[in-house]
């Protein structure tokens, strides 16, 4: 049974924003009680938050689908709904957060960092809200805004003060299991470890912690045995100890040459080279693998390192290894830059932004327009009700569409599609249309529909010539 997770793919969706109420207050003696219709309730967001007593995805990987709840529709008698409730998912220290396209979202390192992987949409306004001097009583209300929709990926990074790095059966389990702890599977057969394991040692006044990584191989960084899926776990580490054995049975394998091929691994991997090193030769208890410690030691300090002689055994030489681990831990975290407070950083908007984009597609033949409060605003408008989109089109004049339009060219009768291809809202563009009360019949009506489409006409009659040129090549195509 799977104990252990550290990718996984997830699946948020934020909550819905809940629908603004249009509702007329309605009461004896009072024949024009005026709107009173409440606004929607804001959707959930989905909220990514480390916990440290959590250490494995494994509960992501079961049940990848997760979803916020989402907001109540308003209600008359200017009743507000109710915002849907966060949702919060707990992660490891050290989780990084990727989208479908493997771009780093958020690294979420040290305990109490959030990060919102789903926005929860915002509720519509209550026709209460949208009152106005000129509009007293809206027949309409605003829609909820659909919260955001992420397929996203968890990485797990061990976040430890050392890494055992070495050959499967070098005795990396044995080592950990003596300096902290930890109880990892020891057996005599090769890829024993199978996952990370955790330590925490305690040498003097210095607490640290160790990961013992499943053995690397040659080819390891390009996918063989299970050092790509793991080598990730190291990166985070402070320095890597090397973990040699002197007593091998297999005749073409040496310390020097096991050491050689790891360390041309984690270069192949890449982002290791500034990490210092420490060199352990383990299983010394048995008579011949101290002769080959003693052999291979000088050569290994002539190349730079530090050399430790050891053995998980008999428990020789672990007093040493972990003070001298303490102390490269100790400088390392002394040489860290200080955590400063979190800063909040305000960044206005340009003062020739406008917000919105306005470009023509020659093979549509529109004018399309692209930005995060017309889009919005499209989502949010109810285009079974001829007064809510006539209200769509005043914000859409105020924002400065229809000069923008102007400026790109559009004429009378063209057409413009506000969004994305694949659900973007098309309708005929008519610049001289004014607007004001005046222009507004009863309530849910607007009479600046009445009036002719010839863009859309256009579209229809182009679409039909499309048709007809289609089924004229299938009545003739001779196969």
């Amino acid at each position: 049974m799977t104990t252990f997770v550290d990718r996984v793919e997830l699946h948020v969706a934020a909550g819905n924003g809940g629908h603004g109420c249009a509702s007329v207050h309605r009461e004896k003696f009072k024949p024009l009680g005026g709107p009173d219709g409440g606004n929607g309730g804001r959707g959930g967001d989905v909220i990514l938050v480390v916990d440290q007593s959590v250490t494995t995805l494994l509960e992501y990987h079961h049940s990848p689908h997760r979803k916020a709840t989402n907001g109540k529709p308003g209600e008359g008698g200017n009743r507000a709904g109710k915002d849907g409730q966060d949702l919060v998912l707990y992660v490891p220290d050290g989780t990084v957060v990727l989208d479908a396209k493997g771009e780093v979202l958020a690294d979420l390192v040290g305990h109490g960092t959030t990060y919102v992987a789903a926005e929860g949409g915002r509720g519509g306004l209550g026709n209460a809200a949208l009152s106005s001097a000129r509009r007293k009583a809206p027949g309409f209300a605003l829609l909820g805004v659909p919260g955001d929709l992420q397929d996203i990926v968890l990485e797990l990074k061990t976040v430890a003060d050392v890494a055992l790095v070495g050959y499967p059966s070098a005795g990396k389990s044995s080592l950990i299991s003596v300096l902290s702890a930890a109880k990892p599977k020891i057996a005599d057969y090769p890829f024993t470890t199978l996952v990370p394991n955790l330590g925490v040692v305690t040498a003097g006044s210095t607490v640290y912690t160790i990961a013992d990584v499943p053995g690397l191989i040659p080819g390891a960084s390009q996918g063989r045995g299970l050092g790509l899926e793991f080598l990730r776990h190291v990166e985070r580490c402070s320095v890597l100890v090397h973990v040699l054995d002197t007593a091998t049975l297999e005749s073409d394998r040496d310390p020097a040459s096991d050491l050689d091929i790891i360390e041309e691994e984690l270069k192949q991997y890449g982002g290791l080279e500034d990490r210092p090193r420490i060199v352990v030769l383990n299983k010394i208890d048995i008579p011949d693998g101290q002769d080959l410690a003693d052999m291979i030691r000088p050569d290994l300090e002539e190349r730079g390192y530090r050399v430790f002689e050891v053995s998980a055994v008999a428990r020789t030489g672990l007093k040493e290894l972990s003070f001298a681990l303490a102390e490269i831990v100790a400088q390392a975290r002394a040489a860290k830059p200080k955590e400063e407070a979190t800063r909040i950083v305000i960044r206005p908007k340009a003062v020739d932004d406008a917000g919105f984009t306005v470009t023509y597609d020659e093979h549509e033949d529109v004018y399309r327009v692209r930005g995060e409060k017309p889009e919005r605003w499209v989502r949010q408008t109810d285009f079974n009700n001829d007064e809510a989109v006539g209200y769509l089109a005043d914000r859409l004049n105020r924002l400065g569409v229809e000069d923008a339009l102007m400026k790109a060219g559009a004429r009378a009768g063209d057409g413009v599609a506000i969004g994305a291809e694949e659900n973007a809202v098309v309708f005929d563009w008519e610049p001289t249309l004014m607007a004001g009360a005046e222009m507004l019949g009863r309530r849910g009506e607007d009479h600046r529909f009445d009036a002719p489409r010839p863009a859309a006409q256009r579209r229809r009659d182009r679409d039909a010539e499309r048709d007809d040129a289609d089924r004229e090549y299938d009545e003739f195509d001779p196969f």
